[in-house]
């Protein structure tokens, strides 16, 4: 009987203690679970969160922004709470205004030497500027020369150069045509309307005068060709002079007379005076001078006169004229067409007839401002070659200048000389340069 509750006490404990290990294997898992965050079994490495494999039907989700960090830069490191933050620092000062400059302009302060003789310098009484045309022998323009082949002297004596340029220029142009001349010739220069337009560029920009006894300005400046093709037209409207004045014979004006005596009986022949045809060339010069100081300084200003160079009837003088000319900078060019183009009555009417005016004025215009040879056209195709020509020239000269000392009382005007290195060639230049004080 012992043996037996022994046995059967035994196999009651043996049942006891497997039950409580199972029951101890129950609830050791759920106390790691408790435990998990805090820590974890010693030699097991930390769990590590594997992603979920990207979705062939949804895009994969943003990734976090970090509006803190810079681009480029790496991620800041994330902070436990129970550490202390760091102190801010103080933001900066304010940035003082920024000052900005207009397009086209330089600092104040900034200076490159280097480009001082090819700066256009602010607006000085005493700066001279002085286009300069440079031709060989058989009268083609001279391209490629430097500001070390060139000497200016002012009344003798030689100028420190402070500007120089070989660019061409945008042009203003003041045409002038006369209208007070033969109708044939009239005629012949309304044909040529087209290459004068033509010449022109389409940065270039010009006005429209006419005159024989007032002046008369056909359109304003402007740089669209339709319009001065349009104002040129209307001009081919206006008629010349249609010949010499009849004074006797039966074209004569006056009563109808037999054997010299008049028709009805004896009465008093009245005296026929021919009108008088002025052509008032000064006064258009002066007109086109004045409205070609108020372009921009920018644009290189020439007259250009289409004419037979009569001058008859001016209120302005030739000296008054060419000295607004010289002060202002403007060019006279011209082209001669009609009876002052022939070679033989340019001889003549250099003789000063009284009632007559003047014939030999426009050659002394170009000379004196740099305008070069007058042209003496005779032909349609000539005319329309002096146009292209002189358009050309005005455009592509050079452009030398110089600051010029100020002298007491000295209101005189100054001598011109420009002089060029080389040989066998020929030099179109202003001759003289008047200061503030004069003009």
């Amino acid at each position: 009987m012992a043996a037996e509750k022994k046995s059967v006490l035994r196999k009651h404990a043996g049942k006891a203690v497997l039950a409580f290990a199972l029951l101890w294997l129950s609830a050791v898992p759920a106390l790691w679970g408790q435990s998990g965050n805090q820590t974890q079994p010693a030699g097991n490495p930390p769990a590590q969160d594997i992603p979920d494999a990207p979705s062939a039907v949804q895009p994969p989700p943003p990734k976090p922004a970090f509006p803190d960090v810079p681009p480029g830069a790496a991620p800041r490191p994330a902070q436990d709470q129970n550490t202390q933050q760091p102190e801010e620092k103080p933001a900066p000062p304010p940035m003082p205004p920024i000052e900005t400059l207009p397009p086209g302009s330089a600092p104040r302060n900034q200076i490159n030497p280097g480009e001082d003789l090819y700066k256009l310098p602010p607006v000085r009484v005493n700066f001279v500027e002085i286009p300069v045309m440079v031709t060989d022998r058989s009268g083609r323009r001279v391209d490629g020369l430097l500001p070390s082949d060139f000497t200016v002297l002012e009344n003798g004596k030689k100028q420190t150069l402070t500007y120089f340029t070989s660019d061409p220029y945008e042009l203003s142009v003041a045409i002038l045509l006369d209208i007070g001349m033969p109708d044939v010739a009239v005629q012949k220069v309304e044909k040529t309307f087209s290459a004068l337009v033509g010449a022109l560029s389409p940065y270039d920009e010009a006005a429209i005068y006419t005159y024989s006894s007032t002046v008369s300005q056909v359109i304003d400046f402007t740089g669209r060709s339709e319009k001065l093709t349009a104002a040129l037209n209307s001009i081919k409207e206006v008629r010349g002079r249609n010949g010499p004045d009849v004074l006797q014979g039966p074209l004569a004006a006056g009563p109808p007379a037999v054997n010299g005596a008049p028709v009805g009986g004896p009465t008093i022949e009245p005296v026929y005076v021919p009108p008088r045809e002025d052509h008032v060339l000064n006064d258009a010069i002066l007109q086109a001078a004045l409205d070609l100081s108020k372009r921009d300084r920018s644009r290189r200003k020439a007259i250009l006169v289409i004419s037979d160079g009569r001058e008859l009837g001016s209120r302005a003088s030739y000296r008054d004229v060419l000295r607004v000319l010289e002060t202002r900078n403007i060019q006279v060019k011209a082209v001669v067409v009609d009876s002052g183009s022939l070679p033989l009555f340019r001889q003549v009417e250099r003789l000063r007839v009284k009632g007559q005016g003047y014939s030999d004025i426009l050659p002394k215009y170009a000379y004196a401002t740099g305008g070069g040879d007058v042209e003496h056209e005779l032909s349609l195709h000539s005319m329309e070659d002096a146009y292209a020509e002189i358009a050309s020239e005005a455009r592509n000269q050079y452009t030398l200048g110089y600051s010029a000392k100020a002298t007491t009382g000295g209101a005189a005007c100054r001598n011109l000389e420009v002089l060029v290195d080389r040989r066998n060639l020929k030099i179109s230049a202003k001759d003289r340069y008047c200061p503030a004080a004069a003009r």
